[in-house]
């Protein structure tokens, strides 16, 4: 059984042009380690076209779209690091991409999840300035999400 959250999946110090290279850095990740299909990523885009999935406090959630669920393999996140942020749709920031990928229904239980790390701002601010992956992980870890 693959983690939710494997050390793989974490990428820091990344740098994104634009939203849609964000979203695609997040689905290799998830794609790369054996997470998804490679046709998992246009499903991604294409939900965003469907609705933002920017979340406020400079994280987005990008992930597929409904009918996608077959390219998901295992349940799973990626966690794109942005320091210097990336625009993500209109007027927004994102500094944390998570890539999520669910098997049946459990996407909603990763959203809540995340949801819950990053509704408190300091650790929002410790995935920013997060100088390795442990450090990241320990967030999720210390609250016992992940």
């Amino acid at each position: 059984m693959k983690p939710v959250l494997a050390k793989e999946n974490i990428h820091l110090n990344q740098s994104a042009a634009s939203q849609e290279e964000a979203i695609r850095l997040a689905g290799t990740a998830l794609v790369e380690s054996g997470y998804v299909t490679a046709d998992y990523i246009e499903k991604m885009l294409e939900r965003e076209g469907i609705t933002s999935t920017y979340m406020g406090n400079a994280i987005a959630i990008p992930h597929g779209t409904e009918d996608s669920k077959q390219n998901v393999l295992h349940s799973g996140i990626s966690v794109i690091q942005i320091p210097d942020g990336v625009e993500y749709g209109s007027g927004n920031t994102a500094k944390v991409v998570f890539g999520i990928a669910g098997k049946n229904d459990e996407h909603l239980e990763i959203l809540s999840k995340i949801a819950i790390v990053c509704s408190e701002t300091d650790n929002v601010e410790r995935l920013i300035n997060a100088k390795d992956k442990n450090e990241l992980m320990a967030v999720f870890e210390e609250g016992g999400q992940l």
